[in-house]
């Protein structure tokens, strides 16, 4: 088997389409049909199912990807290891980043390591916690920003402590009250909700203060979840980094007790790093560590 037959398999498995991996590949449909047919022929299984509708992975083809990263992955810090030897850098960096993150970080990340590193090629990769851990535990991103509470068995290191407020709508509280708002202030109000796969330290914080919430509105992401309290249908608990993003008006309090997420940088093996993983991962270490907020 040779890397050609892992990049081919990968890139149909990432494209669902022959013809589209030839695209991106630059080479002819026969050929990467050939390409797939010799490999599934060394490995004595099929790793992709072929219909009309295009090519999805079998079974085996599900369990040998996350390999065939790696082995790719494993050739790219070798090729970026012998340019360190003679002198330059470069190579790829694939980094996910959930939301807020992605917003307010990665762009000044991009630019910032951009200036210094001109060769090295950046792609970025968005989604939930959960997508985030995913795309890391399989080889798809090098790095991968979370909250330290989402990071569950991976290696994380802490960059940013990210207050937990509580968003309200404009004028609900009279004025004059206490500008922080506590537990049994907030068990009055109807609250929108989230999947916990996009706010683990929220529903940390709503476990560990017994507070229940009821609510008839689920939704995914942060400007729905804002857009529907500044509409009356309730109130919410936000990270206060992923309201900079937002644009309704709504008022947003302290909670108490304080709450935060924490914020940081994760990667598979931090003992093991392609030479561009490794730059990368000391710059954003020196731009974020011990920020102030």
């Amino acid at each position: 088997m040779t890397l050609l037959m892992y990049q081919v398999f990968k890139t149909v498995a990432e494209q669902g389409s022959f013809r589209k991996a030839a695209d991106i590949m630059g080479l002819t449909p026969s050929a990467i049909s050939h390409a797939i047919a010799s490999l599934e022929g060394e490995l004595g299984f099929s790793v992709l199912n072929r219909n009309k509708a295009g090519v999805t992975l079998t079974n085996y083809g599900e369990h040998l990807l996350p390999y065939v990263n790696a082995v790719l992955n494993s050739d790219e810090s070798l090729q970026q290891a012998v340019a360190e030897f003679n002198g330059l850098k470069q190579g790829t960096v694939k980094i996910g980043s959930f939301s807020s993150v992605c917003t307010n970080w990665i762009p000044d990340i991009v630019h910032s390591f951009g200036a210094l590193y001109p060769g090295i090629h950046i792609e970025i990769f968005q989604g939930t916690y959960d997508d985030v851990v995913y795309w890391l535990k399989n080889g798809i991103v090098d790095l991968g920003f979370l909250s330290v509470s989402s990071a569950a068995d991976l290696p994380i290191e802490p960059l940013y402590q990210d207050p937990l407020i509580c968003v309200m709508p404009k004028g609900v509280r009279k004025a004059g009250q206490n500008d922080c708002i506590g537990i049994d202030e907030m068990r009055q109000y109807p609250f929108v909700a989230q999947r916990e796969s996009t706010d683990a330290d929220i529903q940390n914080f709503l476990k560990e203060n017994s507070l229940a919430v009821h609510s008839s509105y689920h939704v995914v992401d942060d400007l729905s979840t804002v857009a529907m309290v500044a509409n009356g249908f309730g109130i919410c608990l936000m990270p206060e980094l992923t309201m900079l993003d937002i644009p309704y008006e709504v008022d947003c309090y302290p909670v108490k007790p304080d709450a935060y997420r924490i914020i940081g940088i994760a990667t598979l093996n931090p003992e093991f790093m392609a030479p561009a993983v490794r730059t990368m991962y000391n710059h954003i270490l020196e731009q974020y560590r011990n920020m102030e907020r």
